[in-house]
């Protein structure tokens, strides 16, 4: 057991007559590893996109609430009433008469 162990640390797994499978296996578990941490760091990085993206939508909704609020201040007719007389326009005081438009 003891023996194993200091092969192990030696390296001498490495360069045995053996040793073509065990450097394939390193080959191939860096090759995974490296996979693996390229696909987390895009993932992180999709992560934080997300997180943009949720930001700016928080404050065009914000800025669409404003906005909204704005227009249905500016659409009462207390306020239209109020922009016409500055142009010298008034409502009128007779109500508007129906026309009925008979076919034959």
């Amino acid at each position: 057991m003891k023996t194993k162990f200091l092969n192990i640390l030696k390296g001498r797994f490495l360069v045995d007559e053996d040793a073509v499978k065990n450097w394939r296996f390193i080959g191939f578990s860096i090759l995974l590893i490296l996979v693996m941490i390229a696909s987390s760091h895009k993932a992180e990085k999709k992560v934080f996109e997300i997180g943009d993206l949720d930001k700016k939508v928080k404050e065009l909704r914000s800025e669409y609430v404003d906005l909204r609020s704005q227009l249905m201040k500016l659409k009462m007719e207390s306020k239209i009433l109020e922009k016409m007389l500055a142009r010298g326009l008034k409502s009128s005081e007779v109500p508007p008469k129906k026309i009925k438009v008979i076919e034959k």
